[in-house]
Parts: C-alpha cells; structure tokens; sequence
C-alpha cells in the first residue's frame, strides 16, 4: 500500500475502494495504516456510503462489499455461505456500475482472487494493472501471477508506477471516449483511421475486423491508446504500422469475449430440460450426436454443454457417440481450451458435485476428465470466411453476434440454419437475436435465445461467401492477396450427400491445406489452402 499510495497525487481525480483478505473474527485497523502513506481521506466502507472522488474507502472484516451506481452496499455473510472471492465480487460489479471507467488493480495476496474480476472489468471496457516483481516485490505474488498468466491485465508494471498512472488514467477517460462518440472527432478521419488499422490488422494476422461494429472497434482502439497514452488516432496508426506486439495486443482486446462454465444459469437451465432430452428422441444410440460451437474462446462453453450431454445420456440405456465441434481464431485461447485446466476462481459455476465428476483438481487448477475431454475438438476456423460445418444437432454461438455488425449477421444466421439438421437447436446469447432470419428457426424459448431448424428446402443450402475475396468480419480469416479464384463457388452445392463431397468437407473443416479430387474420387495434398480457394 505504502509504494501504490506514494505515488498518487494531491489531486488524482479518482476514487480508490480497498478490498483484501481480512481474517472476519479481528477488526482491521488497515484504514489506519493506509492513512499514514497519503494525505487523501480514508474511510472505512460502509453500506449505502456515496463514493467521492480524492477518497479511499477500505473494506472492513467479515463484510462482503459490492457498489451500484456509485454507491458503496455491503453486508455480512451468512455463516453457512461457501468460501467466499471477495475481490472477485467487488470487481465484477465495479464493471457493471462504471464500465470503461473501472481500473482494476491486482496487488499482493494469495489463491488467485481476482482473476475473474479482471476480466469482467476488461470486457466491459475497463482497465487493469497487476504488480510486477519490480521495485516492492509482491510478499505473496500468487495474486498478480494468476491475473497476469490469465491474459487479461492491460499494465503488469511494479507497484510505485500504479498510483500515477491510475490519476493519468482518470484524467483522460473523457478525452478517449470522444472517439467513439460520432460528431465529436471527424467522421471522415475516424473512419479513415478505422480503415487503416483494419489493413493492418489484416496484414499481420489474417483477419478482416471491417464487419466489426465501429462504435465497439473504436472503444477498444480507444482503451489500447488510453494503456499507451497516445493522444491521437493517426500516432496510434503509426505506432501500429511500426510494432507488430501492439497490433497483437490490439487484436486480442478486440476478441475479448469472457466465458465461464454455465454461464447465464437459467439459459442453460432451459438448455438442459428442453433441449438436451429432444437431441436423443428416436435415438438408436448408432448414430453420432453432433455439436458445433462457434467462437468457443477458451472452452468453457464447450465443456459446460458436453458434460448436460453427459449427466442425460446417464438416464438412457444408450450411449451414442458424441462430437462437440469447437472453433476459434484465437490460437493462444484455443490451446488453453485444450488443455481443459482452469484455475479455482474460474470454476464458480460448476457444482461440487460436477467437479468432483468431472474434473481432476490439481493443486489450485481443475483438470476436465478423459471422457468429456475426448468428446471436444477445438480448432481454428473461420466462422465467416471459412466453410461451415453441416448435420449438427446442436449449434450453440453464444455473445459472438453482438460483437458483429449487420451485414456479417446477416449472413452467419443462414449459415447456422445450414449447419443444423432439419429440427436441430441454435442457442444463442440473452442479448442476440434471429434478425430478419426468423423465417427460418421456430422458437422455442424467447426468453433463453433457443430455436429449432425449420425444414425449409430454398433456404437448406450452402451460404454463398461472395466474390474472390472473403469479405469475413470479427471470427473470420482474410484471404491472400492475389488469389485467382473465389473461395466457394456463388451457387449451392448440388451433390452434399456424395462421398466426394463428404471428403471435401472433412479436409475443409480439418483444416487441409489443399487438395484436389481426381475423377475417381481420390485426393491428394497441395501447398495452397483451399479455405481460400476451391476448385471442383
């Protein structure tokens, strides 16, 4: 506290809430020891207290502590409450009450808590800071570590340089929201920079982020600026045209998608009881159950819906074979979804009883069993720019849409109804919808997002991904420069169901780098990539 608090300035223009490890059965003297490091008020929280700029507020023992609308709630736990995160707790709703103008700061302590808050403060367009092992060594750097390793702290950087950089921080939140803000920055500037960044974004990693939602692409070029103090779109331009780490860094906070094992219980609770039994009515238990999951992230989705899958074919007298079909462009979180290990924080949604089941616990991380594991395969694709999977039961593509703008939606909807079985389910996101594709999906469940595949011949054929470049928007990968020949011819497959079809579409979705089929059927490899370019 000492090295953070010797750093902020008289007048910081900011707000600071202390939450720590306290032992409930002492009563913290901590506001004391915080006042002897700075001039600024320190408080010690209490329910209902109205948070002011220039003060500290220090959470007492035994309390959990939360805050809304800038106002600080607390209460205290009930005796027989399981262990309880409480840097987890205040951090997620620290996201939700400010949004983009919550910083998170992940000092000293133990067992990884505040991992999961970090992340929900990022992906609400927040800011985070870990303590480095420079200048005042974390004593317990468990803490940092974990957020660190996680992928989500915007600033690891020693302790003496948070203090000032959270009042540097404070000053300029509106200054970088003026760019997301139409009329405020000239539109055609904006949009030219916009387009810059795009091009280059797609020379160093492939994909095309022009479907991305401009308001959103703005806010998080505007956050990796605000990390870098740079005052203006064209030096950020120039920065990236210059440092491919900051086009990475770039590219990763523009696929920030958090994902937690069940999350939203009562869409999956709805999942489980009107969706998963119907999977298997008329089942012989000979042919294979099949799920696709777009976007997958780091794989809690995938596993979450493989272990309902589990837990019902437990109460039949068949056991079917089962596929879960995960993609992502996200190589780094593709690995750890393979992996299947999570640390402790992150398995807040999984009952004891689905741990003790399917999980191994491995010192302060969780292991997915064999089993559920064996079912999931994750691997890069591209949901736009790629050829879809086809004959899924299930397509589960949740809080991927709303980072997509219209046009990219507007084609991802046919293409999941292509994906799916005649009857099969899409499950998406509580805020997304079918658009103007709701002639091709039955509700079932309006509140949870869950539809079934009408049986709608003109519409039951192959999206057509248009012209000699895949115009592929957030999940899709670009196309090389110079390609002759557009990636999917502009008509429908007219013989899905031959064997040389089949085969085509196992190499695509394996991710081949090319073949050709010879008139007896046969293929062979080649150097190019036929997600690219296909030719029949």
């Amino acid at each position: 506290m000492e090295g953070f608090f010797n750093g902020v300035p008289e007048n910081p223009q900011a707000a600071f809430v202390i939450v720590t490890h306290l032992n409930p059965e002492r009563e913290s003297v901590l506001h004391e020891v915080v006042g002897r490091y700075t001039e600024l008020p320190v408080l010690v929280a209490d329910d209902g207290m109205q948070v002011e700029n220039n003060h500290i507020y220090v959470m007492p023992s035994n309390a959990i502590l939360t805050i809304k609308n800038r106002v600080l709630q607390m209460r205290r736990p009930d005796a027989t409450e399981r262990p309880r995160r409480p840097i987890d707790i205040f951090l997620s709703s620290l996201a939700e009450d400010q949004g983009a103008y919550a910083v998170a700061v992940i000092l000293s302590g133990g067992d990884g808590d505040g991992t999961l808050g970090a992340k929900v403060i990022k992906l609400h367009g927040g800011l985070t800071m870990a303590q480095t092992a420079d200048g005042s060594r974390p004593q317990n750097p468990s803490m940092p570590e974990s957020a660190i390793s996680s992928g989500v702290v915007d600033l690891p950087i020693p302790v003496e340089q948070m203090g000032a950089r959270v009042a540097d921080l404070s000053c300029s939140f509106d200054r970088f929201s003026q760019l997301v803000e139409e009329g405020e920055t000239e539109e055609t500037d904006r949009q030219g920079a916009r387009q810059e960044i795009c091009s280059i974004l797609q020379s160093h990693t492939g994909h095309d982020f022009s479907g991305y939602k401009t308001k959103t692409f703005m806010r998080r070029s505007a956050r990796r600026m605000q990390v870098l103090q740079l005052e203006s779109l064209a030096g950020y331009v120039e920065l990236l045209g210059r440092d491919a780490a900051e086009v990475m860094n770039l590219f990763r906070d523009l696929l920030i998608n958090v994902t937690n094992f069940f999350r939203d219980d009562d869409a999956f609770a709805a999942l489980e009881q009107q969706v998963i039994p119907r999977l298997f009515e008329g089942h012989d238990g000979h042919n294979t159950i099949r799920v696709w999951v777009p976007g997958c992230a780091t794989g809690e989705e995938v596993y979450s819906l493989a272990i309902l899958i589990r837990e019902h074919l437990d109460t039949l007298s068949i056991d079917p074979q089962v596929q879960v079909f995960a993609i992502d462009i996200d190589d780094q979180a593709l690995t750890v979804a393979r992996a299947g290990r999570y640390p402790v924080q992150l398995m807040a949604g999984v009952t004891p009883e689905r741990r003790e089941r399917f999980f191994k616990r491995d010192g302060e991380t969780y292991v997915i069993g064999t089993e559920i594991r064996e079912w999931c395969v994750f691997s890069p694709h591209n949901l736009i720019g790629d050829p879809p999977f086809s004959r899924m039961d299930l397509v589960s593509c949740r809080n991927l849409l709303i980072y997509l703008g219209s046009e990219a939606q507007h084609r991802v909807i046919p293409t999941f109804h292509y994906a799916l079985r005649p009857g099969g389910f899409l499950f998406l996101g509580t805020s997304e919808s079918l658009g103007q594709h709701g002639e091709l999906f039955f509700t079932v469940d309006k509140k949870n997002r869950i539809f079934q595949a009408r049986e709608t011949a003109s519409n039951r054929r192959l999206p057509v991904i248009m012209g000699n470049r895949v115009n592929a928007s957030v999940s899709g990968r670009a196309p090389c420069q110079g390609v002759r020949h557009p990636c999917l011819c502009a008509r429908p497959w007219k013989h899905r169901s031959s064997t040389a079809f089949r085969r085509l579409m196992l190499l695509l979705t394996a991710r081949v780098t090319s073949f050709i089929i010879r008139p007896r059927q046969e293929n062979t490899s080649s150097r190019h990539r036929v997600s690219r370019t296909v030719r029949y």
